[in-house]
């Protein structure tokens, strides 16, 4: 029987803080529009953290029935297939069970939505949803997995950044402009920088196996040149938001003192290969999470 702390280790908590920073940085900018309701908020957590799982489980079985976990090179964790912790049919359901929920809490929030916007906007809202389950399905899974093939990186910046912060920031406010696009598109790019952390860390196994991440491409020492380039264009979105919506008072731009902790990332990884690379997943993840936590308050205080 399949323990809880073996669910828990598949689920990759440490991954679902950029999950729950979408929610909080397209929620708090409606709320700097006087803009807000709980029900969107909580369901739409629900709906995140859903669709990162989802994610995360079936990464685990796309890679596992590639090979791409039993090549002995692997230096990531082991995964939960990978380990024998849980069985293919387990993984299976499991996948069903969050392509469930994440179905039921969009529903709802298309359902809470309708009253305000058109029918042509309520169907956009649940074709977006969909591509969101089928990104996070189809990352590894199939033939032709993008995660294989390169295009993980702009579709995790996709469907981890713009899309869930302006689709949260409208389900608020049933309003499309300019102003959640630049924050949303800063921390699309903390998503993609935490998956190149991980592709870095991952390229010598992920190059035997056939998996063409934009690391494998690159190679690591042009992949943290191009790291290097995320981390500054992140920071010069937040930063360009300020200047053009919130520039006074002064207080509003103190949420840019977290990126040091991601600068400090790139000076660290530089000398850094292999599993070496591993703790500055989660300190990019919390690091994203800390600063929309800081964003948030500086621009409704």
């Amino acid at each position: 029987m399949v323990s809880a702390k073996d669910w828990i280790s598949a689920f990759r908590l440490r991954t679902l803080f950029l999950a729950v920073s979408t929610v909080i940085l397209g929620s708090g900018l409606a709320l700097r529009e006087g803009e807000q309701d709980i029900f969107v908020t909580v369901f739409a957590l629900i709906l995140a953290v859903a669709i990162q799982i989802l994610a995360n489980l079936a990464n685990d079985l796309g890679d596992y029935q590639k090979g791409t976990d039993v090549t002995g090179k692997r230096v990531g964790p082991t995964r939960a297939l990978q380990g024998g912790s849980i069985c293919v049919r387990d993984m299976r359901f499991a996948i069903a069970f969050f392509i469930f929920i994440s179905v039921l809490s969009g529903g709802l929030l298309v359902y809470k939505a309708a009253p305000f916007v058109t029918p042509y906007e309520a169907t956009i809202l649940m074709v977006v949803g969909l591509l969101c389950i089928f990104a996070a399905l189809f990352y590894t899974i199939g033939k032709h997995a993008y995660g294989y093939n390169g295009w993980g990186d702009l579709l995790a910046f996709i469907f981890f950044g713009p899309i869930p912060v302006i689709g949260t920031y409208y389900l608020h406010t049933h309003t499309l402009d300019a102003l959640p696009l630049l924050p949303a598109v800063g921390l699309g790019i903390i998503s993609t920088m935490i998956l190149n952390v991980n592709n870095m860390r991952d390229i010598d196994n992920d190059n035997s196996s056939g998996k063409k991440t934009i690391a494998v491409k690159l190679g690591l020492k042009k992949a943290k040149f191009y790291h290097s380039i995320l981390t500054f264009s992140s920071f010069f979105c937040f930063l360009a938001y300020n200047n053009i919506f919130d520039s006074l008072p002064w207080y509003r731009h103190i949420y840019l003192l977290l990126y040091l902790i991601l600068f400090k990332v790139l000076r660290d990884i530089k000398q850094k290969k292999g599993h070496e690379l591993d703790p500055y997943l989660k300190v990019t993840a919390l690091s994203g999470l800390l600063i929309t936590i800081a964003f948030v308050i500086c621009i409704n205080i």
